[in-house]
């Protein structure tokens, strides 16, 4: 039974739980951070990418009109089977039971589409988010990106919607039911089979199908989990394949900013060193700055910086393979690490995205 805190559909409901289960991980990811990992920061920034596309995505109107169809067409054959076992006498109120599963999933119809339909006239859950997080990220420090948990407006963006209250309160009681529905068809035994079998063979679908979106979900959010953390370029790829350009940083921004060739120094070459120079191309006179050991590694694949790799720095001074920023600021046009936008206004300031 769907135990997600969004979507609290009986049956169709692994879009929920998707979105929820990323949510997990990211919160996850923020309350192991303690280390202060600048890989941490960027793999919980990339996980909110996940989590906020994921919510566009199930609330767009293929989704949606799957989503309704299938309930109804759940409703239809729960509907179907009480009438021809109407003759059937169970000793525990299985028909009762059905009843109870059919007015969940028309409640979750009624909740998707009432959240459909609110998304379109304010713009979608994308403006909401620009919105709530809009002033977040302006001063150009690490620090900055370690508390996204009291972003300005994000209560109120999460909390105006009605719809999506009343989708929790039925997510609750959905869980509920399924529990109350299993211990009937336990209790009932093999009796049950002679008794009601339609009804029986009805509530036993039911039960599958809601246990079969949740072991989808977990393990679907395991892989997720494993992905960002092991494997992020990988999922930068996939997001950038599927990026919205409204959201990312055009390459004339991208290319603004300036590029560094690296050249470590000191440790004969080995694992161990004593860091490294970034020249920046084309400065003449060259325009060097020096890193400490701890910062020739792109925080993103987890790789040091090689002898001659060219680098990418942000104007917060965070830097990055260019491969690899360059792929996340076409996602989102701010540091994976600070949250501060590249993206200049009219005025030349910086701007939050």
């Amino acid at each position: 039974m769907s135990s997600g805190s969004i979507d609290p559909s009986p049956l169709l409901s692994g879009d929920g739980r998707r979105r929820s289960r990323l949510g997990g991980v990211a919160s996850f990811l923020r309350r192991t951070r303690t280390a202060r990992d600048p890989s941490t920061l960027v793999r919980e920034s990339a996980t909110d990418q996940l989590e906020e596309r994921q919510s566009g995505w199930a609330y767009s109107k293929p989704v949606v009109a799957l989503d309704s169809l299938w309930n109804l067409a759940f409703v239809v054959v729960a509907g179907f089977v009480i009438y021809m076992s109407r003759e059937e006498k169970p000793v525990v109120p299985l028909r009762l039971w059905v009843v109870g599963y059919v007015i969940q999933c028309i409640a979750h119809v009624v909740c998707v589409l009432a959240e459909y339909k609110r998304r379109i006239r304010g713009g979608g859950e994308r403006e909401d988010r620009r919105h709530a997080e809009a002033g977040y990220g302006l001063v150009p420090d690490l620090e900055m990106g370690l508390d996204y948990g009291s972003r300005p407006g994000q209560g109120r963006s999460e909390g105006t919607s009605f719809a999506k209250q009343l989708e929790s309160a039925n997510t609750m009681f959905s869980f509920v039911w399924w529990i109350i529905g299993f211990y009937w068809v336990s209790a009932g035994g093999q009796a049950l089979t002679q008794e009601a079998p339609q009804l029986y063979w009805l509530c036993i679908v039911f039960l599958a199908f809601d246990v079969f979106f949740v072991v989808f979900c977990v393990a679907l959010a395991c892989v997720i989990g494993v992905a960002v953390c092991c494997c992020l370029p990988c999922i930068i790829a996939i997001l950038y394949a599927v990026a919205d350009q409204q959201q990312g940083a055009s390459d004339e921004d991208i290319c603004q900013l300036p590029k560094y060739i690296f050249r470590r120094v000191g440790g004969g070459g080995g694992a161990k060193t004593n860091g490294g120079v970034i020249t920046k191309i084309g400065s003449d006179p060259p325009i060097e700055h020096s890193l400490s050991s701890e910062n020739v590694e792109c925080c993103i694949c987890l790789s040091q910086y090689d002898d001659g790799v060219e680098l990418r720095e942000l104007p917060c001074t965070h830097h990055f393979h260019c491969a690899c920023i360059d792929k996340w600021l076409h996602i989102n046009a701010t540091c994976p690490l600070c949250k501060y936008s590249i993206v200049k206004t009219n005025d030349g300031e910086q701007e939050e995205v």
